[in-house]
């Protein structure tokens, strides 16, 4: 569940550690869906066979599908201003990506605000460090710092 604070308490929030969310298995049908979705069809992601001979011994997940999953834990991870109506993606001032994710590996989220700042009345813009575990991994998937708006009433 996302946390909702109020405008007075944003102070409060600045260095917030969200718990961990729920953890998400990566299928190879995911994959593949992914490579269709973005024509990155390179074998490493969907040929089962010949990803067995590589360092790997399986298929691994796009490190933008990885990204891209940012999307979906933000659901639980989120730090959301009282009033919000609407979230916008700004992007990213850093994005790492440490470890692969091999098929059927199961990955979470952590995720830090950083800080949150009211750009215009109504427009507050949070940085937040998110990184993704790989269940049974010491070195994340990535890392990345994400920039996002929310309007609020």
């Amino acid at each position: 569940m996302p946390t909702v604070i109020n405008r007075e308490d944003i102070a409060k929030y600045i260095g917030f550690q969200a718990e961990a969310t729920d953890w998400h298995t990566i299928t190879q049908e995911q994959i593949n869906q992914f490579a269709d979705c973005t024509l990155d069809h390179q074998f490493i992601h969907v040929d089962e066979q010949k990803a067995k001979s590589t360092q790997f011994g399986c298929t691994i997940a796009h490190g933008f599908l990885s990204l891209s999953m940012l999307s979906h834990f933000a659901e639980d991870f989120s730090v959301i201003i009282d009033g919000f109506y609407m979230g916008l993606n700004a992007g990213f001032d850093k994005v790492r990506f440490l470890q692969p994710v091999t098929v059927n590996s199961r990955v979470r989220a952590f995720a830090k605000t950083l800080s949150i700042e009211q750009k215009k009345p109504g427009q507050f813009r949070l940085s937040t460090e998110v990184t993704i575990e790989i269940e049974g991994c010491d070195t994340p998937a990535l890392v990345a710092q994400w920039i996002s708006v929310q309007m609020v009433i």
